[in-house]
């Protein structure tokens, strides 16, 4: 048998609009703000990991590349990824 993990209580002061962000959209699914914060926590841990993975393989491709072109795209899109340019 699968054994659950421990739920750990956790308290967050969430600025006010954020906290009526998160009350509509538990109205919207009929689930609990607890519920909402709760995924968008996970969904914000898998976005990270899946944003990690992405730059591990550009970096392979980048390495990997003698495309010069090829090489400014992935160049452009690392530093996306890091620094938020454009």
């Amino acid at each position: 048998m699968k054994s659950q993990a421990k739920s750990v209580r956790q308290s967050v002061s969430l600025p006010s609009s954020l906290a009526t962000r998160v009350r509509h959209l538990a109205e919207k699914r009929k689930a609990s703000a607890n519920r909402v914060l709760v995924d968008l926590i996970e969904a914000g841990f898998r976005s990270k990991e899946a944003e990690k993975e992405r730059f591990f393989a550009l970096t392979n491709q980048l390495a990997q590349s003698a495309d010069p072109a090829e090489r400014r795209r992935i160049k452009k899109e690392l530093a996306r990824i890091t620094f938020g340019a454009q």
